[in-house]
C-alpha cells in the first residue's frame, strides 16, 4: 500500500527521535543546532549541485538528506522546550497564506498582478509585520557575494538604485581606481576597504545585469578548475613536472587549453 505524504513525515521525525534517545546514536545524541550547521551546508550544496547538473536522482535523495537536517533541528529545539516540527510548518504555512493575498484573499484573489507589483507587495507585507528597516530579513551569516546581491535588491525597492547598467559599470572604475591608490599607499585596512568596495560594486553590476553574483562566480571558478586541470594533464602527458615549471611554461600551455576548450565548447552549441 503507498504510504502518504503525513506517514513518511512522521516516520521520518520518528527516526530521528530515535536517533537522539539515551539507546540511541553515540554521534546524533551529542549533536547540537550549531553543530550541524556545517552539515547543514553541505547538504544544501549537494542539492544544488544536483540541480545545476540535472542530476534528478541525486536531487531526490539529496534533498531527503536537507529533509533530515530540518527534523533534526526541530528535534533539538523541541528538545529544548523551544518549539516543535509542528510549529515550524504551521508558521511557514502562515506565513505563505499572509502573503500571497492575490492568492489566497478571496477578496484579492481576483486582481492581475506582474511579477515586479508581487515582489512590491512582498515587501510591503514584511514591513507591516514589524520590521523597522527594507534591508531587514537578509541572513547575517549569508555568502558574502548572496548577501550584497540581496541587499542591493532591497535598497533598490525604494528607488536607490540605478536605472542601467552604464553608471554601475562606471562605478566599478571609480573603485579600482581608488584600489590602485590605495594600494600605493600600502595602507592594509584602506586596501581592504576599498577591495570591499570593489567587490560591492561588481555585484550591483551583476544585479542590474540580472545576473546572480554567486551562480556567475562559481561559473568562473569552474572554468578555472577545469582549465587547470587540463593544464595538470599536458604536463603529466609530456613527462614534465608542473612543480618545477616556470610561469612562462605554464602559460604557454595555459593558452593551449584556453583555445581547445574554447572550440570544445562552441561545437557543442552548435550541435
Amino acid at each position: 500500500m503507498t504510504r502518504d505524504l503525513s506517514q513518511e513525515i512522521l516516520q521520518l521525525q520518528q527516526i530521528v527521535k530515535k536517533l537522539r534517545s539515551p539507546d540511541g546514536c553515540p554521534w546524533d545524541k551529542e549533536q547540537t543546532s550549531e553543530s550541524l550547521i556545517p552539515y547543514l551546508l553541505e547538504e544544501t550544496y549537494e542539492v544544488i549541485d544536483a540541480i545545476k547538473e540535472e542530476q534528478w536522482d541525486d536531487l531526490k535523495s539529496e534533498l531527503g538528506d536537507l529533509m533530515l537536517h530540518i527534523v533534526f533541528q526541530a528535534d533539538i529545539a523541541e528538545g529544548k522546550s523551544l518549539f516543535s516540527l509542528e510549529d515550524a510548518l504551521r508558521s511557514i504555512n502562515e506565513k505563505l497564506l499572509r502573503r500571497h493575498p492575490h492568492v489566497f484573499s478571496e477578496s484579492e484573489k481576483n486582481e492581475t498582478l506582474s511579477k515586479e507589483a508581487v515582489l512590491d507587495n512582498w515587501e510591503k507585507l514584511k514591513m507591516a509585520e514589524g520590521r523597522t528597516s527594507v534591508l531587514e530579513g537578509v541572513p547575517k551569516h549569508a555568502a558574502s557575494l548572496l548577501k550584497a546581491q540581496r541587499i542591493q535588491e532591497k535598497a533598490s525597492k525604494v528607488g536607490f538604485d540605478w536605472d542601467e547598467v552604464a553608471p554601475a559599470m562606471d562605478k566599478v572604475d571609480e573603485e579600482l581606481a581608488e584600489l590602485k591608490e590605495a594600494w600605493e599607499s600600502a595602507d592594509t585596512e584602506h586596501i581592504e576597504e576599498e577591495l570591499g568596495d570593489l567587490l560591492f560594486a561588481t555585484v550591483n553590476v551583476s544585479r542590474l545585469m540580472n545576473l546572480n553574483a554567486e551562480l556567475t562566480l562559481r561559473k568562473a571558478v569552474e572554468k578555472f578548475q577545469t582549465r587547470f586541470q587540463a593544464m595538470e594533464q599536458i604536463f603529466k602527458a609530456k613527462n614534465w613536472d608542473i612543480n618545477t615549471a616556470t610561469l612562462e611554461e605554464m602559460d604557454k600551455v595555459w593558452d593551449e587549453v584556453k583555445l581547445v576548450l574554447r572550440d570544445q565548447k562552441r561545437i557543442n552549441k552548435n550541435k
